[in-house]
């Protein structure tokens, strides 16, 4: 199901089509789409090029026990739809710069940064993918052996889109059938001085 924005501006096609289903299609992503993503996230800019994001990816037909254990922090809202999708992905983030062991404040930007790159990439190759926050991020620092020094910051659900009919839930497969996509204006979140209209 396509659900491509109503921009008011020109915008890369890989944007417009970008939406984050709760249905995937149960079949695998071959692996040079998944070495694809990441390398566009590799060249995302990062403070002090300190590339703070790391990302620990389950893939449900080659890596079951990754894949499982990432799921099983799932809050079960998400666990009910997202384990469905052929593979998860932890994005985290490290804390502090590697150069001097400082804070880095900019850490979760950074990943957030790294995932928008791979977000663009994957809908460019016809993938779709599902960001959450509902998760226990502590149970996965434990499972993985996470050192203290990187947070978990979200998960991610990446497949190519499925039906809503493959969903258990009446209200999640009226959700993933929903076309409506709106946005706050530009005049609500751009300025020239804070809530004056930019444009």
């Amino acid at each position: 199901m396509d659900k491509p924005t109503l921009n008011d501006h020109p915008i890369l096609g890989a944007l417009r089509q970008r939406w984050s289903p709760l249905a995937f299609d149960p079949k695998p992503v071959p692996e040079e789409l998944l070495l694809s993503l990441f390398e566009a996230a590799r060249w995302s800019a990062s403070c002090f090029g300190e590339e703070p994001w790391r990302f620990i990816v389950g893939v449900k037909e080659t890596h079951p026990e990754t894949f499982e254990k990432l799921a099983s922090t799932l809050v079960p809202a998400n666990h009910s739809w997202a384990s469905k999708a052929p593979v998860l992905i932890l994005g985290v983030a490290k804390k502090t710069f590697t150069y001097n062991g400082a804070e880095n404040r900019f850490a979760s930007y950074d990943v957030g940064q790294a995932v928008g790159q791979l977000t663009a990439q994957a809908a460019s190759n016809g993938l779709y993918l599902h960001q959450m926050g509902g998760f226990d991020a502590a149970k996965a620092q434990e499972l993985f052996a996470i050192p203290e020094d990187f947070a978990p910051q979200s998960m991610i659900a990446l497949g190519y889109l499925g039906e809503a009919e493959l969903l258990d839930d009446e209200k999640q497969r009226e959700r993933h059938n929903n076309p409506t996509r709106a946005r706050k204006p530009l005049s609500a979140t751009v300025f020239t001085e804070w809530e004056t209209p930019a444009f």
